[in-house]
């Protein structure tokens, strides 16, 4: 081969490689961006007609439905009637952050028979303590999926993701108004695509687990019970219980 037929192959060659990638990535674009359309078009459909009452009774139902205890409780009355169920489940010391304005209001609601403990230290200097002697977690959820029964936590220095795994018992707060039909929702309006947290937590009932012969137990992998407080001021926006069939045996487990 000629060094001028050699010279022509390879720039022949060179503008195929620059062309062809962007031809490939345009055509993967459109596609990619129609099928988000199809998949938005789906979910914007089946959630057309969806209250923040229905997503709240929802995400209520899903919950009770895998044995976690769901309070519908207004941002006044919420901290003392918490702190008086803590008070009576014989809880004596909690984990919260009082940096945040939930914290400190439970702080403040608790009897002296509960003590409030900040996560002010690395775990290495009290893991014996906080595994042996804390009874409680709090925290906050960023949002929710209503179609779950999903908490959506994202865990922080103040409150890291062992606040809602080691205690047996966890209590996550979430305001109705975070709540989500669904995952594309949340992820929608949120925005995950523009950058996700690099700690995302996403909690469905109490930790449980079945071996062979599909025995379920509790608090194998973390909390044995969860306690939900749904915050809404709003009359509109409160589940309605619905009234129990006598006939009814319970939600599968």
């Amino acid at each position: 081969m000629s060094e001028h037929s050699q010279g022509a192959r390879a720039r022949i060659l060179e503008r195929l490689r620059t062309c062809a990638p962007a031809a490939a990535n345009v055509g993967a674009t459109d596609a990619a961006n129609a099928l988000d359309e199809h998949i938005d078009a789906h979910f914007t459909q089946r959630r057309a007609h969806a209250s923040l009452a229905q997503n709240v009774q929802q995400f209520k139902s899903m919950l009770e439905a895998v044995h976690t205890d769901v309070f519908c409780l207004s941002a006044d009355a919420w901290p003392a009637e918490m702190a008086r169920r803590l008070a009576e489940a014989g809880v004596r010391r909690i984990v919260l952050d009082t940096s945040c304005a939930e914290g400190a209001a439970l702080a403040g609601a608790l009897p002296e028979a509960v003590e409030a403990l900040t996560y002010a230290q690395p775990i290495e200097a009290w893991k014996t303590e906080l595994f042996e002697t804390i009874d409680a977690g709090f925290t906050v959820a960023r949002s929710g999926l209503a179609a779950t029964g999903t908490l959506i936590v994202v865990p922080d220095a103040n409150a890291p993701r062992t606040v809602s795994l080691v205690p047996p018992l966890h209590i996550a707060l979430i305001h109705a108004n975070t709540l989500h039909a669904d995952l594309h929702s949340a992820v929608a309006a949120e925005r995950w695509r523009d950058g996700m947290p690099t700690n995302l937590v996403m909690i469905s009932g109490p930790s449980k687990t079945s071996d062979i012969q599909q025995t379920t137990a509790y608090g194998a992998h973390g909390p044995r019970a969860l306690w939900v407080v749904v915050v809404t001021d709003d009359d509109a926006v409160k589940p309605q219980d619905k009234p129990q069939n006598k006939h009814d045996n319970g939600a599968a487990r």
